[in-house]
């Protein structure tokens, strides 16, 4: 039977989502499921990982279903995943030893705090590319370590049962029955732990962390086939699994930015500004962080990122907590049917601020309001502060690359928002081209899944696959939009003084 289908498992901090795409590049078949949001306290957010795994094995039983596709038909299996948020589990039981601990987690931020004061930022930063933040992986896991049974953690590290790793790596390993701990380099570089330029987990940085007790995955490149399915309850057959990445830089290789100087913006939870910045790493010392764009065949592309802790989040906040409105489609048409903002700002620091202001502390403020704002106010702020805080990311992008950006590519859910986007299009003065296709996590990684078990020959041939694109054109007179930015930075001050 010819192998016509990649299926590609998007697995993001919302939910999981399966995705089937031919040999034109098209997505045959999609669907998804949302998982369990879980907040133990004020700041703390986690994800019961049994409960993704299994929403991991519903959407591919669907997504197959759904296109009338069998497992025999599927040429490789892909992953692309929520980034640091991090695992650990028992290889005797199959069980993890604790709820995963969500990227946006700010549990850590004492731990961070006193290695900052320490005066280990400086170690850690030229060694993997990042700064010392609870956005991180280390501390996570660090965290979980110390909140283990006592007995229990001294005889599970005694004797090597505790394997630790982000989402991707516990879904290979339960994919593969067990026989695969590993990971990409992508995500490897989004832990801590390590070092991008010797493309190795580094000694000193699991001492510091006090993680070594722990298992760490093997580290491969994004097209390496990483071993083969064995759930049998998925796939009768063997399926190649290739294709492994983290979401953003997913999105980088599906937008098709293969050259340096190209920079995309995935909205989605939060919201990952990424430029490709060639084949040597560049430190930045203002808010940005150096990461490794993809690996292919044990060469890699790196690339410098600026990370949103809120930007889809604020909306969902806005809607759920709030009760502002009902559906996407509502808010978009509330915040267009006023002519501006009135003076209304919203920080969504409802887990602190990343780059620029790396503020952990920061809570979420609305200003501006008088007696004539509404609810419309407020939705509207929402959505004009994911453009206001990636107009602040390619403005550290362009002054640590040197290069201008001339368009912004952009993708994830709030790409598909027409004020928002044509907003950002305002607040940046570029371009902004939204391709057709909208999971371009799912889709860079099956690209790479697909280079990697020769579905595809290379980049090139990847290129001839590019759908149609809408393209938004800054309109607002440049004036206006500066002292628009100007009352976005004085909100923002509010809150961090």
């Amino acid at each position: 039977m010819d192998k016509n289908y990649i299926l590609s498992v998007d697995q993001s901090t919302s939910g999981t989502k399966a995705l089937l795409v031919d040999k034109q590049g098209r997505i045959a078949a999609k669907c998804s499921k949302e998982h369990a949001q879980l907040y133990p306290q004020p700041g703390w957010v986690e994800h019961d990982a049994m409960e993704i795994y299994g929403n991991v094995q519903e959407t591919i039983r669907r997504v197959l279903e759904l296109a009338g596709v069998s497992p025999q038909q599927l040429a490789a299996l892909t992953v692309t995943n929520q980034r640091e948020t991090a695992v650990i589990w028992d290889r005797e039981t199959g069980l993890p030893v604790h709820h995963a601990i969500v990227w946006q987690c700010r549990r850590t931020a004492g731990l961070c705090a006193e290695l900052k004061e320490g005066g280990f930022e400086g170690l850690v930063r030229d060694k993997t590319g990042l700064v010392l933040d609870p956005y991180f992986s280390a501390g996570k896991i660090r965290w979980i370590l110390e909140h283990l049974d006592p007995a229990y953690r001294k005889e599970a590290e005694a004797s090597g049962r505790l394997l630790a790793g982000t989402i991707d790596s516990w879904l290979l390993w339960k994919l593969t029955g067990g026989e695969v701990h590993a990971t990409d380099y992508t995500n490897a570089s989004r832990t801590s732990l390590f070092n991008i330029h010797t493309l190795q987990w580094d000694a000193e940085l699991i001492s510091l962390f006090g993680v070594g007790g722990v298992k760490l995955p093997e580290v491969k490149s994004s097209n390496a086939v990483y071993g083969v399915t064995r759930d049998a309850g998925l796939f009768p057959d063997e399926v190649p699994i290739s294709g492994v990445i983290g979401d953003s830089q997913g999105a980088l290789f599906g937008q098709m930015c293969y050259l340096p100087g190209m920079a995309k913006a995935t909205y989605g939870t939060g919201t990952s500004v990424m430029m490709n910045i060639g084949s040597s790493p560049v430190s930045s010392r203002n808010g940005l962080v150096t990461a490794i764009a993809w690996g292919i065949d044990g060469t890699v592309h790196y690339a410098l990122e600026g990370i949103i802790h809120s930007s889809g989040d604020s909306m969902k906040w806005v809607r759920d907590q709030m009760g502002l409105f009902t559906d996407y489609a509502e808010a978009e048409q509330q915040a267009a049917s006023l002519q501006d903002n009135e003076g209304v700002y919203f920080v969504p620091a409802l887990v602190g601020l990343g780059a620029p202001y790396w503020s952990p502390d920061a809570r979420a403020a609305v200003t501006g309001m008088s007696r004539r704002s509404d609810r419309r106010h407020i939705i509207r702020a929402a959505l004009e502060s994911i453009a206001y805080q990636v107009r602040d990311m390619v403005d550290l992008l362009q002054a640590e690359s040197g290069i201008r950006l001339q368009e912004l590519r952009v993708d994830g859910g709030g790409a598909q928002n027409q004020f928002l986007m044509q907003y950002q299009a305002d607040m940046l003065q570029a371009s902004v081209v939204r391709p057709a296709v909208s999971e371009l996590s799912a889709i860079g990684s099956t690209y790479l899944g697909g280079i990697g078990v020769g579905f595809w020959k290379d980049t090139e041939e990847i290129r001839s696959l590019a759908s149609d694109e809408t393209t938004f054109q800054p309109s607002m007179h440049p004036e206006n939009r500066d002292l628009l930015c100007q009352g976005w930075k004085k909100a923002v001050l509010s809150v961090i003084s």
